[in-house]
């Protein structure tokens, strides 16, 4: 039955979007090496592709902390295995250096630490709005999404035409207290996240 949050939890493989890993459990060819690469799932659908490293395991429906630099982010495993390697080709990923890693599976500090910067959207969500109506930027924010070390946000938005942040991401910078991410998306795009124009205010 899932969790009834219409795919918005992050925190569970209730989702329309998750793939079932139907090769998960299945011995692997003697000789053959577990590809290294795992997907994991945050807010709204977002995936990304990070490598486990020697020494490290992690399975489906784990919380896994995961480098990008600067900073943590975490997240839930989605899928594993052989085919994480056929989503990357599908999705015209390389298997490259720049992948970033898997730190670590979850604590239960990490995931208070992560709960805690997952709670203080909904409010930062409407402050931010009211900020941006108070310097009169024509854009209006869909979402919010804190970093799972919560040190930095990310602000989705929409705007018929550019946008100058200079002293918006001031004011957000100075009402937050982390750092800033401006992420324009587009009607079609609302529902998976996926940005365009972006910029950085530390």
């Amino acid at each position: 039955m899932g969790c009834k949050s219409n795919g918005n939890c992050g925190n569970c493989a209730c989702d329309v979007m998750t793939v079932f890993d139907w090769l998960e459990g299945v011995p692997i060819p003697e000789g053959q090496r577990a590809f290294d690469i795992v997907e994991v799932r945050f807010k709204r659908n977002r995936k990304g592709y990070f490598r486990i490293g020697q020494g490290r395991h992690v399975q489906t429906g784990d919380v896994a902390v995961v480098d990008v630099s600067p900073g943590e982010d975490m997240g839930v495993v989605s899928l594993t295995g052989e085919l994480v390697r056929a989503q990357m080709k599908a999705k015209n990923v390389r298997d490259t250096h720049e992948i970033k890693r898997v730190v670590r599976k979850a604590t239960m500090e990490d995931i208070t630490t992560w709960q805690a910067a997952r709670s203080r959207e909904e409010e930062t969500l409407k402050e931010a709005r009211q900020i941006s109506v108070d310097h009169r930027v024509e854009m209006k924010i869909g979402d919010v999404e804190f970093q799972g070390d919560g040190t930095k946000c990310t602000f989705y938005y929409t705007a018929e035409q550019r946008v100058d942040f200079r002293e918006l991401l001031k004011a957000m910078a100075s009402a937050f207290k982390v750092r800033i991410e401006m992420r324009q998306i587009g009607a079609r795009q609302e529902s998976a996240r996926l940005g365009g124009y972006w910029c950085l205010w530390t």
